[in-house]
């Protein structure tokens, strides 16, 4: 199945990244794998902790958030 749209160029860098350094095609489909680095960055975004005495870096984090999770929102929705 093919990707009929274009990904965000966010979302295409993170897929060129890891193909760059990881890609089996024998078991590995691109659904797969874009729902695989998905994962990968939900569980990164999880870990951006902002600091709630620090208002400023808690904004920061919480923009890194979700820009990590819209970038893996969009490869989860993503044909392949």
């Amino acid at each position: 199945m093919t990707n009929t749209t274009p990904l965000s160029p966010a979302a295409q860098a993170v897929v060129d990244a890891s193909l760059a350094v990881y890609w089996r095609p024998v078991i590995d489909t691109p659904v797969f794998h874009n729902k695989s680095i998905a994962a990968a960055l939900r569980a990164a975004a999880d870990q951006v902790v902002p600091h709630p005495d620090q208002p400023d870096k808690a904004r920061l984090g919480m923009g890194i958030r979700w820009k990590l999770l819209a970038i893996a929102a969009e490869l989860e929705g993503a044909d392949g």
